[in-house]
């Protein structure tokens, strides 16, 4: 075999071979070449299917897949329509052969094409292709040569909508290719006008009259629905809801991907609608066609799994499995409900309880539509701006309004004698410096919003890229704090260095906090995270919390004492709840803390094999990000000489220590006067895991060496101490 090889190779190699010494200076170039047709075809005979010819020098490793991608069933995804399977049809030869309806359709068959389409919208926003999801509807191929109105003007309103929803994505520009696939596969999605494979710019449909054309069948069918008085105007009336469900969501993403002051209340009013229907449409949706069993399809009727298997890249073959009809219905009713929890951050006061609301919707694994809703309705207060024109710093407008946005925030949080309008008109070079810093925070901030609308997991490697952007903004602030000093002649107060230590703080503990949510972390490296959160950050968080307090207050006293006024109201403080929750935090992070030290005394935590492990290296890993200015980044020896003295500790004594963390925690929750579901989750961790520890420091399984196992189903960060 090797010798059919090897005659195979050289004669190839001998077809694309050219005499370089018959080329003349002459213009006329003579070549030499060698027919191999018929010994090529001879000794290919011996060759097995599958068998490649290899050439070390002109045929490498990216020569060698993409010879093995192409036309290989086994990678090329355009080689399953040859597979045995039926040639698809396009829209028109379903149509001539009886396949495909354009006319005289059943409620119950336009109800299951409308539920099935609605499932293929679901699974491309879940991340699947265009071309394996919603184009496998055939109607959609040649919407304006379907005669059913109600039919056509539901797919004339899905392109619509299609475009209405890759819009508002791609202005958030907080998706990754795991979250949505922008790419059209040559569909126009925007004016449809498309017919086959020609354009026709008469087709094109404006969104006026997509909206007044489901209006008039919206109309229609509910004549229909109020004339039946049997089992049809059922039928009728979940057919309508179908369509008033269209209408009024693609009119509300219209109003979130442009919005302007005067859209809430008509937007919050169109999601309420919405979400009425989806009560209508979810309780009638057995009264559509249903999927045949064992069948790819979504719908008996007007899909086509395979017909846009040519236009797939040659790339190995995914299944893409339609979400079922229930689920995706579901799907739809809650993203209704979270569009309409996003509107509320139109009504945010300041940034700090922007940032809170981003971090708390991100925290419920929101979908890909509505955290890019989310997106747009803070970072686009005028139509047409964009989160990305922000961040690129393109355009006046833009930079600006989130720059005033800076400035309340920081105006709020420590309250700098600098930004006071009295002052600073009255020392125009302090002004300038602070005026040039916040303009250079724009960006730095702006990403940190947009990154908070990244899924979960990619917020933790952008939070790593951004935290040396504010390490750069912490140099700076402290410069300014000593020229804003010098310039009003003033005692030197870390007004700007507090506002930017306090975002890094949060950054770096939502950097930690995401590994325990992502299960990044093995049990054998609790220990030292929970030290670090517990000894360091949280710490170091209230005592920023307590310094931009008392800066703030500082600063009023001063103003109080110019202006001559001797009463003043009592003052409540802005972020006495934000520091409770931080102490709490702490608290639970020094009990897990202690209790796992005692775990490990005990033997009771596996641990790595010595020969396959390294802690220095683990520990450097998981903090390698944290080095920033401030605080300083507490070194793999420093963790050692500062943990040294617990390792001789009785466990025992641990376990008591762990006991009343968890109680001081429990104390600390308690106080709050109106709980939320967040306090409720922490407060029963506290609770469950204080009784763990007194029955351990009583000597309960003592004797045990089974593993604890670790419960994150209450809360996603702190886990409930299971005995086994």
């Amino acid at each position: 075999m090797y010798t059919t090889l090897h005659k195979c190779y050289n004669l190839c190699k001998g077809f694309f071979r050219m005499t370089m010494d018959s080329l003349p200076t002459t213009p006329e170039v003579t070549y030499n070449w060698v027919d191999i047709t018929t010994d090529f075809f001879k000794h290919i005979q011996d060759l097995e299917l599958g068998e490649l010819l290899h050439d070390g020098h002109l045929f490498g490793l990216f020569e060698a897949m993409s010879a093995i991608e192409m036309m290989d069933p086994k990678m090329d995804a355009g080689m399953l329509c040859n597979r045995g399977n039926p040639k698809p049809f396009n829209f028109q030869q379903a149509v001539e052969c009886g396949k495909l309806k354009i006319d005289d359709l059943e409620p119950s068959e336009i109800i299951g094409v409308i539920d099935a389409t609605v499932a293929c919208i679901v699974s491309w926003l879940e991340g699947h292709s265009l071309a394996q999801t919603v184009f496998t509807n055939l109607y959609l191929h040649q919407p304006h040569s379907i005669i059913n109105k109600t039919l056509k003007a539901f797919c004339i309103a899905v392109y619509k909508l299609l475009d209405c929803i890759r819009d508002c994505i791609n202005k958030a520009q907080v998706f990754e290719e795991e979250d949505f696939l922008p790419i059209g596969y040559g569909y126009r999605l925007g004016s449809n006008p498309q017919v086959g494979n020609t354009y026709n710019a008469n087709l094109e449909v404006s969104e006026q009259k997509c909206i007044a054309m489901l209006r008039e069948q919206e109309e229609e069918l509910n004549k229909k629905a109020r004339s039946q008085e049997d089992e049809t105007n059922e039928l009728w009336m979940a057919l309508a809801a179908r369509i008033r469900f269209t209408r009024m969501f693609y009119q509300a993403l219209l109003l979130i991907t442009r919005r302007d002051s005067q859209s809430g209340a008509d937007c919050v009013a169109l999601l309420n609608g919405c979400s009425e229907m989806m009560k209508v449409i979810i309780r009638t949706v057995g009264k559509g066609t249903q999927p045949l069993e064992k069948s790819d399809s979504p719908n008996p009727m007007g899909f086509e799994p395979m017909v846009n298997q040519r236009l797939l890249p040659p790339t190995f073959p995914r299944y893409t499995r339609i979400k079922p009809r229930a689920e995706a219905l579901q799907y739809c009713d809650e993203l209704v409900t979270r569009l309409r929890h996003a509107w509320k951050i139109t009504s945010a006061t300041n940034f700090h309880t922007a940032l809170d609301f981003f971090m708390e919707f991100s925290r419920h694994r929101a979908c890909i539509l509505s955290r890019s809703a989310l997106q747009l309705l803070y970072l686009s207060p005028s139509p047409g701006a964009t989160a990305s024109t922000l961040l690129a710093g393109a355009g006046p407008q833009r930079p600006h309004a989130f720059l005033d946005i800076l400035r309340d925030s920081v105006r709020s949080f420590v309250n700098p004698p600098s930004l006071a309008v009295k002052l600073a008109g009255a020392n125009p070079p302090a002004r300038e410096f602070v005026e040039n810093f916040l303009l250079r925070c724009v960006r730095p901030f702006a990403m940190l919003v947009q990154v908070c609308g990244h899924n979960r997991a990619r917020q933790r490697d952008k939070i790593a890229v951004l935290l040396d952007d504010f390490a750069a903004l912490q140099e700076e602030a402290e410069s300014v704090d000593a020229l804003v000093s010098g310039a009003l002649c003033t005692v030197l107060r870390p007004y700007f260095t507090t506002w930017i230590l306090y975002h890094v703080l949060r950054l770096m503990i939502a950097y930690l906090l995401s590994g325990l949510e992502l299960e990044l972390y093995s049990v054998h490296e609790y220990h030292y995270i929970f030290w670090y959160l517990y000894e360091f950050l949280y710490g170091w968080l209230v005592s920023a919390l307590g310094r931009a307090e008392g800066l703030a207050s500082e600063t009023r006293k001063a103003d109080v004492k110019k202006s001559g006024v001797r009463k003043q109201k009592k003052r409540t403080r802005p972020y006495a709840r934000e520091g409770l929750m931080c102490q709490v935090m702490q608290n639970m992070c020094g009990g897990y803390y202690k209790a796992l030290v005692a775990f490990k005394l005990q033997g009771k935590l596996r641990q790595p094999q010595s020969e396959f492990d390294n802690e220095a290296v683990r520990y450097k890993h998981r903090f390698a990000p944290l080095s920033v200015l401030t605080p300083p980044q507490v070194h793999y020896h420093e963790f050692l000489e500062l943990t040294q003295p617990l390792q001789y500790e009785n466990p025992v004594i641990l376990y008591l220590g762990g006991c009343k963390l968890f109680q001081q925690a429990r104390s600390l929750l308690e106080t709050i006067s109106i709980p939320d579901h967040e306090v409720n989750d922490l407060l029963k961790v506290a609770k469950t895991n204080f009784v763990v520890l007194k029955l351990l420091a009583g000597g309960h399984k003592q004797d045990s060496t089974v593993p604890p196992e670790f419960d994150f189903s209450v809360h996603r960060h702190f886990p409930i101490i299971k005995l086994v």
